[in-house]
């Protein structure tokens, strides 16, 4: 089986508190966006006893048996008799990028393999094996415009309200630590929540929604914040950075010209319409 797990942004990130489990509460809206992994698993009888992992594409740090991917089929193998797997891992979405591939990876590959032997799992049941995996993991399960809090793994569901623009993705090879990028931040509480303020016009958000990482990232790497800058100079009517960064994504009104020097940063553009 061949799966196409997708990448999602953040449409405005606000660290509301932290929690007793060394987490921190979010206040965030996951969207996904049509820039995909690919993810291909069969059965393996030749090699009893081990699951294994090939990858290409973008690097991914660390050892192959300690991927995500293959976290997930332990995991779900403690519960259910899933032979040993050969998989192999494109990757189209960067490694530590703010876009969530490695939690996108997971969850797919829970779906393929209860898909696969007919495991009977619920979405729900999936969310909660997710939820072990990664704080956004679940969010991927549907993969639908979700308003998400907790550590982002409380879902509501949020209308398409993008499906109409056309996204510009950059990524400068930037790799940020989440967990430098949380430590720098400073909780707080929001006086108008997201669902709220996402109900303006789009072109009013720049004024209204913020990402609270931009605040401890931009210092320490300027070059990401004129990215933010360049896109709004090639007409985006909003733009941010995704989760914790590096990359940067501009929302237009249609199909932009970027400038040559930005241009080799794109890392994906295309229509925001859910397919």
């Amino acid at each position: 089986m061949v799966v196409f797990p997708k990448a999602k942004i953040n449409l405005g990130l606000r660290i509301t508190g932290c929690r007793p489990d060394g987490y921190h509460d979010i206040e965030t809206l996951f969207y996904p966006v049509n820039l995909c992994d690919a993810l291909e698993l069969v059965s393996d009888p030749g090699k009893p006893g081990k699951d294994t992992l090939s990858v290409s594409g973008f690097e991914i740090p660390g050892m192959a048996e300690d991927n995500i991917v293959l976290m997930a089929v332990r995991r779900i193998r403690e519960d259910f008799p899933v032979p040993y797997l050969r998989i192999h891992l494109h990757k189209n979405i960067p490694s530590g990028a703010g876009l969530g591939g490695g939690s996108s990876d997971a969850a797919f590959m829970l779906k393929a393999v209860n898909r696969t032997f007919s495991l009977g799992l619920s979405a729900v049941d999936l969310k909660n094996i997710a939820a072990g995996l990664g704080s956004d993991c679940p969010f991927f399960i549907d993969c639908l415009p979700s308003f998400a809090s907790g550590r982002g793994e409380i879902l509501t569901p949020a209308s398409n309200i993008l499906e109409d623009y056309y996204a510009v993705l950059v990524n400068p090879g930037i790799k940020i630590s989440t967990r430098e990028a949380y430590g720098n931040c400073s909780p707080s509480k929001p006086s108008t929540p997201l669902h709220t303020l996402v109900k303006h016009p789009v072109n009013e958000w720049k004024e209204i929604i913020v990402n609270d990482f931009e605040k401890t990232v931009f210092p320490f790497h300027p070059e990401i914040k004129e990215i933010k800058q360049a896109l709004y100079s090639s007409g985006a009517v909003y733009s941010s950075m995704s989760g914790s960064g590096s990359t940067v994504y501009g929302i237009f009104k249609e199909k932009p010209v970027i400038p040559v020097d930005l241009r080799r940063l794109v890392i994906h553009e295309g229509s925001l319409r859910i397919i």
